[in-house]
């Protein structure tokens, strides 16, 4: 068969198109992204889409497995809060065709608000849960994981980390399986959640989890690595059996579990019984180290639940040569700190530089995407930020708690045009329904932009390329009942009208909702209709004054000996004229 470098992404892409998947739902979150991307390219074999929130995905995907089509839904892991609801009853009714969950953890918080582990989602939600150790297993794994969704009647979680989600290896290609789609028999007492029929499949559930639990001891998917000496014993799972092996090499044994939930007990205490001395080698929660303890076995299980797993750090904690925290495996020193900053170009920019010329009469509540970064200098535009769709809803609680305190700070929330369709419309209703004392800012630029420009309901075409109508951000707006006069649409790069706009949120009484509008300036159309453009600083009038600085584009550079500011990356800069306006003396100019 042909191999092919892939990521641990682009593998499980394959793998579900190997596996016969029909329908893939998703929202991008890194590191999840390029599942669905990849996925979409099959558009021959197979419907891929994005949604509007997990729980929209996971619902999809639920709908075609229990019309008899396999599915797969991916999310990063704080996307599995969202989609905790339809995943944990789905759980209880069980499949038709099968269906695949796919977590993608962020040890380290490369891209992400928390570190959470999923993998207590599983024995919490009652999922079959494996986990891949490299590209060749997310292939594989995958496969899998629909075979044991439609054998034991569960749903399956496939569980990532950041580190397999991106790696690349040699992995070896099948062909795709044609399965048919099974029948859709329309039973209401295996589908329909009520209390009479949750109580019944919940005792099925339990039952097919038993099964699995004793079928996990002749899994391929389970491996035992056997060396002469009996002294130590390794158990790991995932990317955290990758560390140990580098750290360890062939001086230990290894019990290699694919299946994490649920775990193979007989497994455990046979491989365990060979050994003077068990070690659990785990990133996250001590999620194995506890049940296996549990299980009546002393285990040595080092607290790495902080930040991500490496070898360097397991032989720090071993002793063993080339330890230490910092040890890098090129032996260079750490590369300095570069903190993400708006690109140049950012309509984000715009806006925050506008609202930072107000400083102090406003308290900021942000969201996750590219605008969370106006929350560093200079701007300083967010006190807060929570999770998706919280920047709508936070500023309702928090303005009434100010106004309590007599603080006549106005609350300004952000979010942007794929977190609005996301969560963000929800909490615009309650705010208007409320008569909550808030100005709501939807920073709109065409695009999902962070997790590298994914469609979302306000554009025009969707993940496999077909025209779709775009979703008028404006109407829903004025659909909760907002008077026209309260919503004000504006280019945040014009800083007269930018100002304005927001002086009228700080002003009003109620609700008002801003809405900016300028692309993203990365945007292929965007790059394409402005050419070769940027601007350009005339040593003969600048002044020196550094106003053209506080917008802190990373495009701009100063001078200090010449006292003079210039474009330092004419390639970057989008010549948005943003620095043109903060100009008195009329020195930027606009250049092909």
């Amino acid at each position: 068969m042909p191999k092919q470098i892939l990521s641990g992404n682009e593998a499980v892409a394959r793998g579900a198109w190997e596996a016969g998947v029909r329908v893939a739902a998703a929202y991008p979150g890194t590191p999840s992204t390029e599942i669905l991307e990849n996925i979409a390219e099959y558009r021959d074999d197979l419907y891929a889409t994005w949604t509007n929130n997990e729980a929209i995905a996971a619902e999809l995907a639920f709908g075609a497995a229990v019309g008899g089509m396999r599915s797969l839904t991916a999310m990063k892991h704080v996307g599995m809060n969202v989609a905790a609801d339809p995943i944990f009853s789905g759980a209880y009714a069980g499949v038709n065709g099968g269906m695949m969950i796919v977590s993608a953890d962020d040890p380290g918080c490369h891209s992400s608000q928390n570190e959470q582990d999923n993998r207590l989602y599983a024995e919490h939600a009652k999922l079959i849960m494996l986990e891949p150790a490299d590209s060749q297993e997310c292939l594989d794994f995958t496969k899998a994981a629909y075979e044991l969704s439609e054998k034991y009647d569960m749903l399956t979680l496939l569980r990532l980390t950041t580190r397999v989600c991106h790696s690349k290896s040699v992995v070896e290609l099948g062909e795709r399986i044609a399965v048919e789609t099974k029948p859709y028999n329309g039973d209401w007492t295996k589908y329909v959640v009520l209390p009479v029929n949750a109580r019944r499949r919940h005792i099925l559930l339990e039952e097919n989890i038993a099964r699995l639990r004793a079928d996990g001891y002749d899994s391929p998917l389970n491996r035992v690595e056997l060396n002469a000496d009996t002294s130590v014993g390794v158990i790991s799972s995932g990317i955290s059996y990758q560390h140990s092996r580098e750290a360890f090499g062939d001086t230990v044994s290894y019990l290699k579990l694919g299946i994490t939930f649920p775990i193979c007990d007989r497994l455990v205490r046979d491989f365990a019984a060979k050994f003077s001395k068990i070690v659990v080698i785990e990133e996250g929660e001590p999620y194995l180290s506890t049940r296996i303890k549990a299980m009546g076995i002393a285990a040595d299980a080092p607290d790495f639940v902080q930040g991500e797993l490496n070898a360097a750090r397991i032989r720090a904690v071993f002793g063993l040569d080339g330890g230490g925290e910092k040890a890098d495996a090129s032996g260079l020193p750490d590369a300095p700190a570069r903190p993400p900053v708006l690109c140049a170009g950012c309509p984000h920019r715009g806006f925050f530089y506008a609202l930072s010329k107000r400083k102090g009469r406003f308290v900021g509540v942000g969201d996750i995407g590219c605008y969370t970064l106006g929350v560093n200098p200079p701007f300083n535009g967010m006190d807060i930020c929570i999770c998706m769709g919280s920047g709508f809803a936070i500023p309702i609680g928090l303005s009434r708690a100010l106004e309590t305190q007599g603080d006549t700070r106005r609350v300004f929330g952000f979010v942007g045009d794929s977190t609005f369709f996301h969560s963000g419309f929800n909490s615009l209703v309650d705010a208007v329904h409320q008569r909550a004392n808030v100005c709501l800012v939807v920073l709109d630029n065409s695009i999902t932009a962070m997790t590298g420009h994914q469609e979302n309901a306000h554009t025009e075409k969707d993940l496999q390329g077909y025209q779709v109508p775009a979703i008028p951000i404006e109407r829903l707006v004025l659909a909760t009942g907002l008077d026209t006069s309260r919503l004000i649409e504006v280019d945040p790069i014009d800083q007269t009208a930018m100002g304005n706009a927001i002086d009228a949120g700080l002003t009003n009484e109620g609700v008002t909702v801003i809405i900016t509008r300028r692309p993203c300036a990365l945007l292929k159309d965007e790059i394409k209709a402005r050419g070769t453009k940027h601007c350009e600083v005339a040593a003969d009038k600048c002044i020196g004054c550094k106003a053209c600085m506080k917008i802190a584009c990373p495009a701009l550079a100063f001078n200090e000996s010449a006292k003079m500011a210039y474009v330092a990356d004419t390639a970057n800069c989008t010549a948005c004229g943003l620095c043109k306006q903060m100009c008195k003396v009329g020195a930027i100019s606009e250049v092909r």
